[in-house]
C-alpha cells in the first residue's frame, strides 16, 4: 500500500550527464516553495551518489550536500534524464528497489525510465518514455509493457513520463492526486501551463501525442480534431491528404506514433473529458459531440482509455 501524504518529501537523483532541463522539471514541480499561495510544503532534495560535483550534459557542474541517504526516507524518488551513455550504479538501483519495497514511489522523466528498468521495477508494469527511446526500452526490458504514445503512466508505485513537458504533467497529476484540484490548478497557474486532469484512478494513462507535434500532417489533424463529431475513416482522411490509404497510414504512424483509428479515438476521448470537466451536458450529448454517437460507445472507449467511466470522471473532477 502506498504511504499517506506521499509528497511530504521528494528526492531527485542526479548522475553524470544529467540533463539540466529535466532536473529543472523536478525542481519546478516539487522544489518551489508555494506555501504563501496556500500549497502544502514539500521537503525537496537534489541528491548525488557521492560528494564529487556532478557534471551535467551542458558541461557545468552541480554540487549538492545531499547523498543517497536523503532518498532513503523520501516519499517520492525521481530519476531524471541523462544525455549520452549512462551506467546506473548498483547503489542507486538498490535505493530505487527499497523505495518501492517500503511503500513509497519512484518516478522517471524521459530516459530515466532505464534506471527503473535496470532495477527490475518495470517488469510486468505499464510504462513509457520519450518516443525516441521507447523501442530500446522495450527491447532492453522485454517484461515491461512500454507504451510510446502516452504522456505518462502511473502503475502502482512506479511512475514514468515521456519528454520534459510530460514530466511537468506527471508532477501536476501527483499534486492533484495528493492535494486536490485547487492546489494543482494554483500550481499550474504559477507554471503558466494548463493543469493536466486525471480520472482519479490508481493507474492512469494520459492522452496520445497532440496533432500539433506532427510535421506534414499537422494541418489535416488539426482540422479533424475540430470536427470530431463527423465521420472519419482512413480512406476519407487519406483523400484529404492526397495520399493512398496505405501511404497515409504509414505516414500517420511515423508522425504520431499511433494508427489513425487509435489517434482519432483518443482525440474523441480527450474532447469528451473536456466537456465532462467544464459542463453539465448529458452523457448522450457528450457522446454525440465527441463523435462516439451513443452513450454506450462513449463509455466503452472512455473506460478503456481513461480507466474510469464518464460519469465517475465527471463526479471526480467536478467534485
Amino acid at each position: 500500500m502506498l504511504r499517506d501524504m506521499a509528497l511530504d518529501s521528494v528526492a531527485a537523483v542526479i548522475v553524470p550527464g544529467v540533463s539540466p532541463f529535466e532536473l529543472g522539471v523536478a525542481c519546478e514541480g516539487f522544489g518551489v516553495d508555494r506555501t504563501d499561495d496556500g500549497a502544502p510544503g514539500c521537503k525537496f532534495r537534489v541528491v548525488a551518489l557521492d560528494d564529487a560535483p556532478v557534471v551535467t550534459s551542458a558541461g557545468f557542474s552541480i554540487s549538492t550536500p545531499y547523498g543517497l541517504e536523503a532518498a532513503e526516507q523520501a516519499d517520492l524518488v525521481i530519476v531524471t534524464a541523462t544525455v549520452g551513455p549512462t551506467v546506473w550504479p548498483e547503489l542507486l538501483l538498490n535505493v530505487l528497489r527499497r523505495t518501492v519495497e517500503r511503500g513509497a514511489r519512484v518516478m522517471s522523466i524521459c530516459n530515466g525510465a532505464f534506471a527503473l528498468g535496470e532495477a527490475g521495477l518495470l517488469d510486468g508494469r505499464d510504462c513509457t518514455t520519450h518516443w525516441r527511446h521507447a523501442a530500446r526500452l522495450a527491447e532492453q526490458f522485454p517484461a515491461a509493457r512500454v507504451n510510446p504514445n502516452v504522456l505518462y503512466v502511473c502503475d502502482g508505485p512506479v511512475l514514468t513520463s515521456a519528454g520534459s513537458a510530460a514530466g511537468l504533467d506527471l508532477c501536476l497529476h501527483l499534486i492533484r492526486e495528493e492535494h486536490g484540484e485547487r492546489v494543482a490548478n494554483m500550481v499550474a497557474r504559477r507554471m503558466v501551463m494548463p493543469p493536466f486532469r486525471d480520472g482519479g484512478q490508481a493507474q492512469f494513462v494520459g492522452p496520445v501525442v497532440r496533432a500539433g507535434e506532427a510535421e506534414t500532417l499537422a494541418p489535416l489533424l488539426d482540422a479533424i480534431a475540430a470536427e470530431l463529431d463527423a465521420e472519419h475513416t482512413v480512406d476519407s482522411m487519406a483523400a484529404r491528404a492526397a495520399m493512398s490509404a496505405r501511404t497515409f497510414a504509414r505516414r500517420f504512424r511515423d508522425e504520431t506514433g499511433a494508427t489513425p483509428h487509435a489517434w482519432l479515438t483518443n482525440q474523441r476521448v480527450l474532447h469528451a473529458r473536456e466537456m465532462l470537466e467544464r459542463g453539465d451536458d448529458p452523457i448522450e450529448t457528450v457522446a454525440r459531440r465527441s463523435g462516439f454517437g451513443t452513450a454506450a460507445m462513449l463509455r466503452h472507449h472512455f473506460t478503456r482509455v481513461v480507466g474510469t467511466s464518464p460519469g465517475a470522471y465527471r463526479r471526480t473532477f467536478r467534485g
